[in-house]
């Protein structure tokens, strides 16, 4: 007696899971092939366009006009796209959905801009230093004269100290000479032999520069017969003196000058 109620429970215990099974699956047939189509179709459905590369105001007008739900999400530096360009959306192009769908839009902030320093009063030296190092560069240089400011310090920079820039962009700057009376006058060394007149520049704080030799029968070779800048100018302390000399030709001592 107690065999055969155990067979009967459990037969019917697998009937009821059998019966669960099936119930399930058609429950599952039901809200995937009729239910959700119905939802869908009586809500309406859409396919994503693409607002990539347009600004925000008109990528969400376009996606309001088609029933979606507009979203700004971040906002990311971007050297390629201007600022409140759409350089992301979710969902992306092509993708069907349901009207009233949330799109989320990322949108560029531009590139990032630096703050450009104050550099006056640099060397140049550490002026440019101090440009790179916030990802700046020196552009131009000039010279002037200068009462208030030391010689090859930073008198005048052309981007103003705080003002906000893109990286990489180029700082002119204005150096300053020093006074007039720091200046020094350049010697005369023309006649003189090139040994001679390297002792004399270089005394006189200046440095020799570019040489040119030139042909001449008439005086002695590796001769001074001119030099730039010109004798009696006033130049800045390390100038570079450029002198032009006698390669060779027939030596005449009366012409020499000592």
């Amino acid at each position: 007696m107690t065999s055969k109620f155990k067979k009967y429970r459990n037969s019917t215990s697998a009937k009821r899971v059998f019966f669960l099974l099936a119930f399930l699956l058609i429950l599952f047939f039901f809200f995937n092939d009729l239910l959700m189509p119905w939802y869908v179709k009586s809500g309406g459905i859409v396919t994503v366009p693409s607002v990539v590369g347009m600004s925000y105001d008109k990528a969400q007008l376009i996606l309001d006009s088609l029933g979606f739900e507009t979203r700004k999400g971040d906002i990311r530096l971007d050297r390629e796209r201007p600022a409140g360009t759409v350089i992301i959306q979710n969902p992306i192009e092509g993708v069907v959905v349901k009207k009233g769908r949330r799109i989320y839009l990322t949108v560029s902030g531009g590139e990032q801009l630096v703050t450009v320093p104050n550099i006056r009063g640099r060397t140049l030296r550490d002026a440019r230093f101090r440009l790179e190092r916030e990802g700046l560069k020196l552009g131009a240089v000039e010279y002037e004269s200068s009462e208030e400011f030391p010689q090859n310090t930073v008198i005048e920079q052309k981007i103003p100290p705080n003002t906000k820039v893109k990286r990489d962009v180029y700082v002119s700057v204005v150096i300053s000479q020093g006074s007039v009376e720091e200046k020094i006058i350049v010697p005369d060394v023309i006649g003189k032999t090139l040994s001679d007149a390297s002792k004399i520049i270089i005394s006189a704080g200046l440095k020799i520069g570019n040489i040119t030799y030139i042909q001449s029968s008439d005086i002695l070779p590796n001769t001074v017969v001119d030099q730039y800048p010109r004798v009696g100018e006033k130049v800045i302390m390390d100038q570079a003196i450029d002198l032009i000399i006698i390669e060779g030709g027939e030596k005449k001592k009366d012409n020499l000058e000592y």
